[in-house]
């Protein structure tokens, strides 16, 4: 596909999938817009970037489709200077997103061929600086930049664990989608006051697995 072709089926992206299904922020029907999805994914995968559908990628994860995605992005009502973090990031796609509302990102990733990715696709995309990526374990989260406004954890978890909960700063807010083993996956909304976090839950998001949340094995003595 060439650069007319790309522009338009994020045009259509936005007018098929988005908007119909209740994205109605304009920052971020903007943002997507304009935001070269196909750049985060491997090149036998780029012609599948603007479907409706999570996309594949190495290591058993995937890209989270452009509407999960989006209303993820949208459920954290991102803010202008926003201290964002972004956990099993990926190839940087949804740190670009919330990178494009002027947000500081920081993303955490520990697998290389997505790190790899992420490192060619971010710099030709947004403000120098506006994302730092860290080689690190998700699951710590990154206590070293905390507190922050925003958490976005990719992919589906059992629980949220609760370190990351304590890096968000006073009215913070976390998005992930939760996928207990006994119920369906849904997005979720924690918000944090005080010594307190309230959990509501979204909507359904089918989501791929988040290798790095998965429930460590017990020990038997």
């Amino acid at each position: 596909m060439d650069g007319a072709d790309l522009a338009e089926a994020r045009r259509l992206m936005v007018l098929g999938q988005l908007k119909p299904s209740g994205v109605s922020d304009a920052r971020i029907l903007d943002a997507m817009r304009v935001l070269p999805r196909e750049r985060f994914l491997p090149p036998e995968a780029a012609a599948r970037a603007y479907a409706d559908v999570a996309v594949p990628l190495p290591g058993g994860r995937a890209m989270a489709s452009p509407l999960t995605t989006a209303r993820l992005v949208q459920l954290a009502a991102v803010r202008r200077d926003d201290r964002a973090l972004v956990l099993a990031a990926g190839t940087g796609y949804g740190a670009a997103l919330i990178a494009a509302l002027h947000a500081r990102v920081v993303a955490v990733e520990d697998d290389p061929m997505l790190l790899s990715l992420a490192r060619a696709a971010l710099p030709a995309v947004v403000a120098p600086g506006a994302v730092q990526l860290v080689e690190a374990p998700p699951r710590a989260g990154h206590a070293a930049g905390a507190p922050y406004d925003v958490i976005m954890i990719e992919g589906a978890l059992p629980a949220i664990p609760r370190d990351i909960e304590e890096q968000l700063a006073e009215g913070g807010r976390l998005v992930t989608v939760l996928a207990p083993p006994d119920a369906s996956a849904r997005a979720v909304l924690v918000r944090r006051a005080g010594h307190s976090f309230t959990r509501t839950p979204a909507f359904d998001a089918p989501s791929w697995p988040a290798p790095a949340f998965a429930p460590r094995p017990a020990f038997a003595f």
